[in-house]
């Protein structure tokens, strides 16, 4: 019997860039190659690159050289393949280079250096495809590039325009998903709230319902799979607002990622960026009017250039008004609450979770001190009896764990 080809693989960037290894993982499988855990056992190796900031092209640089010494067989795609002459001008002998999303072209590379055994008519892979992530949660991409312009950033460049996947084929994988044992669905694009636009907000049908491909539609839909839904890269449109009372009925986590960038408009002018001139300080207040229980994350950029000391005070004042950051004082008021939480690991007689608030990888977590027994994956209510700046520690209710032996 032939040998089985073997391939290694290594991934690195945003989820955005994970969910792309997920889906060249799982095309690699359908044709029978095997995943190989080292380089010493593998035939070729994929390295998945990231090129948005200095850093991440010299981490993607630095792995591409390491697989090569390893290995010395490299295809490379994502997004630093998008400047091929970065990446050939210090690694000259890489067998292939791609950009991002470019599934058919890395196959091809493969195919090329590293013929399938198998006909892929007759392997088999789950229904959900190969995941890079723990089996409970799934980051769920709805969309690839991005029409903003904003200044600082090479995305359009590197991953294109906006181009929206049909709502019904997104709805149809989150149901895989939720059907392989999937708790978690983190949304994920380069601008979700944009979702739709590019294809006039396409119609079809999903479980013999019309839906229209937009943001509110997408997050009912995903609302009825009865996983937690959380909404990542939103920005503060107007219609945002549609999806609060679905997260005050929890049909939705209420939990919205949302890249503000700055609290100057003057600087937010500058920057390019999209509903730079809406009043976000007013539109959070009406939110958590809704919904009082609403998380916002962000990021925000300081030392933008022209920046000035008042437009850097206006963004201080913003941010105290806006009450974004996670606190040793906010969390503290959780101390005595009861909440829900998801299971992400087992540390001796401890449980590790996370709440309706924390992101995996990303926010805080949970310590339950008395959940040893709980399962990965399992959702636990739990009485929170500490909190410091990050984290809160808890336990299961003696009536709960009394009702579970």
């Amino acid at each position: 019997m032939p040998r089985i080809p073997k391939v290694g693989f290594v991934s690195l960037g945003c989820p955005k860039a994970l969910v792309d290894s997920e889906r060249i993982l799982t095309a690699l499988r359908a044709e029978g190659y095997e995943v190989a855990p080292t380089y010493d056992k593998a035939d070729l190796v994929v390295v998945n690159t990231c090129g948005f900031i200095d850093a991440a092209v010299d981490e993607s640089l630095d792995a591409i050289g390491e697989a090569l010494e390893q290995n010395g067989r490299v295809i490379v795609t994502g997004c630093l393949g998008a400047r091929p002459e970065r990446i050939l001008e210090r690694h000259p002998n890489v067998l292939k280079v791609t950009g991002p999303h470019a599934y058919a072209d890395v196959m091809a590379a493969v195919h090329e250096h590293l013929p399938p055994r198998h006909d892929p008519f007759v392997d088999l892979v789950p229904g959900q495809g190969v995941r890079l992530t723990p089996r409970h949660y799934a980051y769920l991409k709805i969309s690839e590039g991005c029409n903003n312009k904003c200044s600082f950033c090479i995305i359009p460049n590197l991953r294109g325009l906006l181009a929206s996947r049909p709502i019904d084929e997104v709805l149809r994988e989150a149901e895989r998903l939720v059907h392989a044992g999937v708790r978690e669905l983190l949304v994920i694009s380069q601008d979700t709230s944009a979702y739709g636009v590019d294809i006039k907000y396409r119609s079809a049908k999903w479980r013999d319902a019309d839906y229209q491909t937009r943001f509110i539609d997408l997050a009912r839909g995903l609302g009825s799979l009865g996983a937690w839904v959380r909404l990542h890269y939103v920005y503060p449109y107007p219609h945002v607002d549609e999806v609060i009372p679905l997260m005050n009925a929890r049909k939705v986590l209420p939990y919205l990622d949302i890249p503000f960038q700055h609290g100057s408009p003057s600087v937010l002018k500058r920057m390019k960026r999209p509903a730079h001139a809406v009043n976000t300080l007013d539109r959070i207040r009406a939110w958590r009017r809704e919904c009082p229980d609403l998380t916002l994350r962000s990021t925000f950029i300081v030392g933008f250039p022209g920046e000035t000391e008042a437009e850097f005070t206006q963004l201080l004042d913003w941010l105290t008004e806006a009450k974004l950051a996670i606190s040793a004082a906010r969390l503290q008021r959780r101390v005595g609450s009861t909440i829900q939480v998801l299971v992400d690991g087992i540390d001796g007689k401890q449980a590790v979770a996370r709440s309706e608030a924390d992101a995996p990888e990303i926010d805080g977590q949970v310590r339950i001190t008395n959940g040893g027994k709980l399962n990965v994956g399992e959702f636990a209510q739990v009485l929170v009896t500490k909190a410091d700046a990050y984290d809160l520690t808890a336990r299961i209710p003696a009536k709960v764990t009394a009702a579970r032996h």
